[in-house]
């Protein structure tokens, strides 16, 4: 059933190889970006540069999606966000794709006289209404897009700009971000910019949950403490958890094992064979991340990343439970389904996953053209009923269940005798469960 260990490291020996040119591509096309930002700086001096972008980095290099920047590039206001006021929520504002784990809302201004709210009106970006001014996407947004053409306006005129460095037909879409293509050496990198409101909060508390279970210790506190606020709609705002989600992945890369490897491996298989079909979208990058970072939390143990392979089936048996049952929770909102509202078949990419997990030699290449067939495989009806299985109280949703799908792929590997026991114990629970309902 299992490739060979060669297949598992020679593929994601290719994976990594191209890694370094990746970021290479991501930091010319950077440099080129950074310049313009300078010039909107000058202009306005309200709107800053961010010269720390590692995380984007970070994010690019891992991606296999090697054109744009996955979360969209953010451009802080120096604004004290916390002297904001959230005023109103805006339900079913946000377009789908959107999703944040809070509701959009309206960011209030301080009161006439000071500094924020004289600045805000002389740019035109406050409404007033009901005694409130308001702090207005849109009108932000096009403020920062005219700063934006002027700074590449004269960058041409100063020759900073060569022919064919940069694309800027996209930014007159109409949309929540800022589109900007720029060439990094021979390739395009996609920069969708987005002005973002930065509040200080009480660091996130996930309820019934252990905050730093399989995680270093405080990352989790240091990833959530300040709140970014980037437009949701023209009149509304939404918390934005981008910035915050690849924190939580850097920390995860100080951990031994090859965890990071894993989240590179299944992101080449869905951008080579678990594409979109039949109009519908397929995965993307920001699923497999919530993926790596539940099965961070619920396989805490060292010994559960010791070697490629068995790593990457913990993020499959965690990604076929959540394709099994319609419903992807989001790492630091649970109560968010990441699958719901977007076109996806997931049937199809069941399909798709569980043929990788039963016979991986079969997909551990690189080809051109169409993706590896899975019209005629056969699914498991042993392993579809237990990843379909409800439990009202969470059960099945702990490290116990997950051993359990992992047995069924022969990849158990554990000597914890706790462990075990809880997976008996949790096993005997579902047969009578069974039993039961036969």
């Amino acid at each position: 059933m299992a490739a060979s260990v060669s297949h598992w490291h020679s593929y994601l020996g290719v994976i990594v190889s191209r890694e370094r040119q990746q970021l290479e591509h991501f930091q010319r096309a950077e440099n080129i970006l950074l310049t313009l930002l300078e010039g909107v700086h000058a202009r306005e001096p309200r709107f800053l540069v961010d010269y720390a972008r590692n995380l984007e980095a970070f994010e690019f290099a891992l991606s296999a999606s090697e054109d744009a920047v996955c979360g969209g590039l953010e451009v802080p206001l120096r604004i004290n966000g916390d002297a904001l006021r959230v005023l109103a929520c805006c339900p079913g504002d946000t377009p789908a794709g959107h999703r944040s784990g809070m509701g959009t809302c309206c960011l209030g201004v301080p009161s006439p006289g000071t500094d924020l709210e004289d600045w805000t009106s002389a740019v035109g970006v406050v409404e007033h209404g009901g005694g409130a001014g308001c702090l207005v996407p849109d009108k932000v947004l096009h403020h920062l897009k005219e700063l934006l053409v002027s700074a590449i306006v004269c960058c041409q005129r100063r020759f900073l700009l060569q022919p064919g460095d940069l694309s800027a037909e996209n930014l007159w879409e109409d949309a929540m971000e800022l589109s900007l293509l720029i060439r990094g050496g021979w390739k395009t990198v996609r920069f969708d910019i987005v002005p973002v409101v930065r509040r200080q909060q009480e660091p996130l508390q996930l309820k019934g949950r252990q905050s730093n279970r399989g995680f270093p210790e405080g990352s989790l506190r240091k990833a959530t403490e300040e709140a970014h606020f980037i437009p949701a709609s023209p009149h509304c705002w939404r918390s934005s958890t981008h910035l915050p989600i690849l924190k939580l992945l850097q920390a995860v890369d100080t951990l031994k094992g090859p965890r990071l490897d894993s989240l590179r491996l299944l992101d080449q298989l869905r951008s080579q064979d678990w594409g979109e079909e039949r109009g519908k979208g397929g995965f993307t990058f920001n699923h497999l991340k919530m993926v790596l970072l539940w099965s961070t939390e619920l396989f805490p143990s060292p010994e559960d990343w010791q070697d490629l392979e068995g790593s990457v089936y913990r993020l499959l048996v965690i990604l076929l439970h959540c394709l099994a049952t319609g419903h992807l929770p989001h790492f630091l909102h649970p109560e968010e389904n990441l699958f719901q509202g977007e076109p996806l078949d997931l049937a199809s990419l069941y399909r798709k996953v569980e043929s990788f997990a039963w016979d991986p030699r079969r997909f551990l290449r690189f080809h051109f053209g169409f993706p590896a067939r899975t019209d005629s495989w056969q699914a498991d009806p042993g392993t579809r009923a237990l990843l379909q299985l409800p439990a009202k109280d969470g059960s099945y949703w702990d490290t116990a269940y997950f051993d359990i799908l992992l047995s069924q792929f022969q990849v158990y590997r554990i000597e914890d005798g706790a462990r075990h026991s809880a997976m008996s114990q949790l096993l005997s629970k579902i047969q009578r469960e069974i039993s039961q309902q036969s």
